[in-house]
């Protein structure tokens, strides 16, 4: 067995197993991936018998953590061929890349899971919901684009579209929301890409020439998958003209996902993400404004030895960032696991405190729950 990380130039040698492995993604897909992803991601392989049997894509973004932008990489295309599998090819490439991202001081890594179960045993949490809609197209009713709305419009988007678009999302999604890849114009262009791949694209909505809504589509399994449709207040009506627009002789049905409010008929538990760095990811929180923190609590991290420490929190008169320290008196203890559970907002302190090799004091519970913790995100990536 041979592990390691592929030069650049090697990357398209992993093309065969992605596509012995997934082979629900086309190859329009595929070619995309091959052609953009892999630029600029990291490869670890496990080789056997001079071939590449087993990998891991750490694909990289801009993430925004409250007041602070990292490098995180998101994980996907974790295959192995059938034949070389029950052999620990899995839990030996996730803990390399872990430590690869350690190294680098990332504070998370982050994947969309094929099963809650896989991940689990390496201290990946579930951190995101996302919110879905099932819709027949059939059944959609609103008013056309009547007079009043002439200065309105639909466009198909460009790739010279992506500034654009990164500007509408920065100038009007980013303030209420925590933690979120940095959609810059890259980030779009890729994003076009992705979805023409897939038989779609994005639409934009404007008024008087002004990006005011937009949403990714594509065709997966006879179905139109509208991805993070996000528009101004005002312009529900613009968005449901857009999406009854799209409708095809290839399909009568779509999914939203990433909708939220009163369209979400479902939310699915869809991103885990793991603490990787954990003094790196302390310091980018906050405590809430008017309170003041003074705590210290052991973490136990079985992959991640480094982490395994006791961490006194901390923050400054009139200040709300947090300061980071290691201590040697301890207020309770806590696993990696349980950690992000509770940094990403998913569950409460009282929930984690009753989990398994947690032990949390009144006082403790009390000191935690003066965080500010990440409950506000959006992560609708898929590769």
């Amino acid at each position: 067995m041979l592990l390691r990380l592929l030069e650049k130039k090697e990357h398209a040698q992993t093309r065969a197993l992605y596509e012995r492995i997934f082979t629900e993604d086309s190859s329009a897909f595929i070619d995309f991936y091959y052609f953009i992803k892999t630029r600029d991601n990291d490869i670890f392989v496990i080789e056997e018998d001079g071939e590449i049997h087993s990998m891991i894509h750490l694909n990289p973004y801009e993430m925004h953590v409250g007041n602070f932008e990292f490098l995180s990489h998101y994980i996907v295309a974790v295959a192995t061929d059938v034949v070389y599998r029950k052999r620990g090819y899995m839990k030996v490439l996730l803990e390399k890349s872990m430590a690869y991202m350690y190294a680098n001081k990332e504070p998370f890594t982050f994947l969309m899971p094929a099963a809650e179960k896989i991940y689990a045993p390496y201290d990946f949490r579930f951190i995101y919901k996302q919110g879905q809609r099932d819709v027949v197209i059939e059944n959609l009713t609103m008013e056309d684009l009547t007079i009043e709305h002439k200065n309105r419009e639909i466009v198909e988007a460009k790739l010279g579209d992506g500034k654009a678009m990164a500007l509408f999302f920065a100038s009007n999604i980013t303030e209420n929301n925590q933690v979120y890849c940095k959609h810059d114009e890259t980030y779009y262009q890729s994003l076009l890409l992705e979805q023409q791949s897939q038989d779609g694209g994005i639409s934009l909505l404007k008024e008087d020439g002004k990006i005011v809504g937009l949403f990714a589509y594509g065709l997966e399994e006879e179905k139109i998958i509208i991805r993070e449709p996000l528009f101004l207040k005002g312009y529900q009506t613009l968005f449901l003209k857009a999406v009854k627009d799209l409708n095809t002789e290839k399909t009568s049905s779509m999914k939203w996902i990433g909708v939220t409010g009163a369209w979400i008929q479902e939310e699915k538990p869809m991103i885990m993400a793991r603490i990787i760095h954990l003094p790196t990811f302390l310091s980018a929180l906050t405590v809430k404004v008017g309170e003041r923190i003074d705590c210290s609590i052991a973490v136990i991290d079985t992959i991640l030895r480094q982490n395994s420490r006791i961490w006194h929190l901390s923050n400054s008169m009139g200040e709300t960032g947090v300061q980071v320290k290691e201590t040697e008196n301890s207020d309770g203890v806590i696993t990696i696991g349980a950690l992000t559970s509770l940094l990403f907002g998913y569950k409460t302190v009282e929930e984690i405190a009753a989990e398994e090799d947690v032990i949390l004091t009144d006082g403790i519970i009390c000191q935690l729950k003066k965080l500010d913790v990440l409950k506000r995100k959006i992560l609708n990536e898929v590769v």
